[in-house]
């Protein structure tokens, strides 16, 4: 018997830290350049790495595609047991930011409308919008910018990410795409594109890609919340993102 005290007494400790580790899922809806890179890389895996590396230990996490309608349907419906990646709350219908728990955002980003040099679309221009063809994505919000296509009379064209969108435009077949700067520019410099495309600012908030966190799961955010502050102003992670500027 004073054998078997100690030995169960050792037994527990060593499966205690395993009972207490824990990988949280991180979804996300996006499927493009530079946010993922042939599923495989992107600035969204370079911020999971980062997240690994400045976790509390026990606490490891790893990216996963959803598609969007399945993600807020499993948001909206309590069924998501991870949490999401590059969101704002305007995307969620909770500006007030009570249905979730949202981070600070480790990026900003914006809309721009993208156009042929040759052929150029300006917002300031609104008679040379009416009825020509805007890319955009399917399933994604555009808060500010729905309203703005709507009364400027252009036709929404839907394909399934924002790169599809713009080889569409590179090829003639739509007139323009509204589009994340981060992506156009990325497209830009991946088919050498300088000088072709143009870029405009769209009206409408810039884009927060901030981590959302069931509320639920305070235990979570208590852990990923300082970390995502720092996140932006760290030299580390500005040395990770910086290749896909």
């Amino acid at each position: 018997m004073k054998v078997l005290i100690p030995l169960l007494t050792l037994m527990a400790a060593l499966t205690l830290p395993a009972a207490r580790a824990e990988t949280v899922t991180v979804y996300t809806s996006a499927n493009f350049a530079p946010l993922v890179i042939d599923g495989t890389r992107g600035i969204y895996h370079e911020a999971i790495d980062y997240l690994n590396k400045q976790a509390p230990e026990g606490t490891s996490f790893r990216l996963a595609y959803l598609p969007r309608k399945r993600l807020q349907m499993r948001l909206e419906d309590g069924s998501l047991d991870g949490i999401v990646i590059g969101m704002m709350p305007q995307w969620f219908d909770d500006v007030a930011q009570k249905k979730y728990l949202w981070t600070t955002a480790f990026a900003i980003d914006r809309f721009v409308l993208v156009s042929r040099a040759d052929k150029p679309l300006l917002p300031d221009a609104p008679r040379t919008l009416h009825g020509k063809s805007i890319g955009l994505t399917l399933g994604y919000v555009y808060p500010g910018i729905e309203e703005w296509i709507q009364r400027h009379g252009l036709v929404r064209q839907d394909a399934m990410s924002e790169e599809i969108n713009l080889e569409k435009l590179r090829r003639g077949r739509i007139d323009c795409v509204a589009v994340s700067e981060s992506a156009a520019r990325y497209f830009m410099r991946l088919h050498a594109l300088n000088g072709s495309l143009t870029l405009v600012d769209l009206p409408g908030r810039a884009t927060e890609r901030r981590f959302l966190v069931p509320l639920g799961r305070h235990d979570l955010y208590d852990k990923l919340s300082p970390i995502v502050k720092r996140m932006r102003e760290d030299p580390q992670w500005l040395r990770m993102t910086s290749k896909y500027q």
